[in-house]
């Protein structure tokens, strides 16, 4: 799937101005940290769904695996609280039934992927998942900002493909090995990749981590730094599709990796 960015447009989709009738005001094209001006006017008291620009892609839909980044930061003050854009790690969010605050679905469900949304709500009602409440009350306001990269079904793989594991000829001296190829665009430094993967140690080869078990894919921006050791040379023009079999000899930790390359979002 090729997702594509419109230029932006401006859309409320639900009230809750600050009590002086203005909303924090955000700058930055898509994929971009977003920079936010907060008036200085008092937050108004319920929660706000602001679609800041929409995109072209698949709408995310109930029971999808949601991949976004997002900037959280508190009304008073202006103060940071939480970003993904400097770790370079989206926010995983599983809409399966597990419990997800209802502003954080009504910010990510049925969105198309490219839009940027956000929600300005007290932090009671804004606490996302795996997300702590720390230094701050519930009656607090916090402004988020939401890059939605796309939603995938939790069980999103290879099509007509077996789950992958680790060939046994495997080991830290291979080279990135393709094991299925794809005919997607291809995966571009820099770019934001998204997989499912089978992880295993060395050299006990004991597989530790398996996205498809843990609950669907995850995405990654293609750094380094941002990935694991050998990634980002191991999957750099490989396409939208294929599975690289790739070692990763950090010094501290070295893995063995099966990677599939579900979708590709080159920002």
């Amino acid at each position: 799937m090729r997702l594509f960015w419109p230029a932006l447009l401006m859309m409320a989709t639900s009230c809750g101005l600050a009590d002086d009738g203005t909303m924090p005001v955000v700058s930055g094209t898509f994929g971009s940290k977003p920079v936010i001006a907060i008036p200085s006017g008092r937050p108004g008291r319920t929660p706000s769904v602001t679609v800041l620009s929409v995109g072209a892609g698949r709408r995310t839909v109930p029971g999808d695996v949601v991949l976004a980044d997002v900037e959280i930061r508190q009304w008073t003050g202006n103060k940071p609280y939480l970003t993904t854009y400097d770790a370079h790690q989206p926010t995983t969010v599983v809409f399966d039934g597990r419990h997800v605050s209802a502003t954080w679905r009504e910010a990510l469900i049925g969105r198309a992927a490219g839009s940027r949304v956000m929600l300005v709500s007290p932090a009671g009602e804004a606490q996302g998942p795996n997300i702590p409440l720390t230094g701050i009350r519930p009656a607090d306001t916090l402004v988020l900002v939401f890059d939605i990269l796309g939603g995938y079904p939790a069980d999103a793989r290879l099509f007509g493909r077996t789950l992958p594991s680790i060939p046994g000829d495997l080991d830290l001296t291979s080279e990135p090995r393709t094991v299925i190829d794809g005919s997607g665009p291809p995966v571009k430094a820099g770019g934001k990749v998204v997989v499912q993967y089978v992880a295993a140690e060395w050299p006990s080869r004991r597989v530790v981590d398996s996205s498809y078990r843990r609950g669907g894919p995850s995405a990654f921006t293609l750094e380094r730094g941002a990935v694991p050791s050998g990634w980002v040379e191991g999957l750099t023009g490989r396409r939208v599709g294929c599975r690289v079999a790739l070692p990763s000899p950090d010094e501290r930790k070295p893995m063995l990796y099966v990677v599939d390359v579900i979708d590709s979002i080159g920002l």
